[in-house]
């Protein structure tokens, strides 16, 4: 990964089983509205929350994580470092990164989806008191999401979405959700479409 110090840098972590255009969509309005340099797209090797009899191979993943990425612009990296570090849970994942690319500043990405359940993944408040998070609005979490744990734990430290080009600068715990036009695509449906 080219990343250079000082550098605005989201991390988009997932399963992308497979991934498809709301993953881009998550990605694109993080982008855009944090004013990113990057987006890195984490593929899983294997999310711990979720079973492995239902996950498609590596390869399959990433390659789908790569067509996703294009339609997000030039400036997305898929990459499978946490398979290449051997790293299982997110926050040894990120501590890695942070410790490898100092100077970078990291923002943590993810979907409302995702923080409705985020109290459930190991060292979530340490990820949330390492680097800023950006969660963006997803169809059909956006209420529960809004008063998940991980939102009402970290209440005092939501940032105005006006203040969203100052996020990758502050000081965590800072986080902020982004509404914007909702995608509705998720890869559940689409596993559950190729069923059959």
């Amino acid at each position: 990964m080219d990343l250079q110090p000082g550098m605005a840098v989201g991390l988009f972590g997932g399963s992308f089983n497979p991934a498809h255009d709301g993953h881009a969509h998550v990605a694109e309005t993080a982008m855009r509205r944090l004013g990113l340099d990057r987006v890195v797209w984490l593929v899983s090797p294997q999310n711990p929350l979720k079973s492995a009899a239902d996950s498609a191979p590596l390869a399959e993943r990433m390659a789908s994580a790569r067509r996703a990425a294009s339609i997000a612009g030039p400036s997305m990296i898929v990459s499978d470092v946490e398979t290449r570090m051997g790293t299982q849970w997110t926050i040894d994942t990120l501590r890695a990164l942070v410790a490898r690319h100092p100077g970078v500043k990291f923002v943590w990405l993810m979907g409302s989806d995702n923080l409705a359940s985020f109290h459930r993944w190991r060292g979530w408040t340490d990820i949330m008191r390492m680097m800023p998070v950006a969660v963006v609005a997803r169809p059909g979490s956006m209420l529960e999401s809004r008063s998940a744990p991980a939102a009402r734990r970290f209440a005092s430290s939501r940032v105005s979405s006006r203040e969203a080009r100052l996020l990758p600068d502050m000081l965590a715990p800072a986080w902020i959700y982004l509404r914007a036009p909702l995608n509705p695509r998720s890869s559940t449906a689409l596993r559950a479409a190729r069923k059959t």
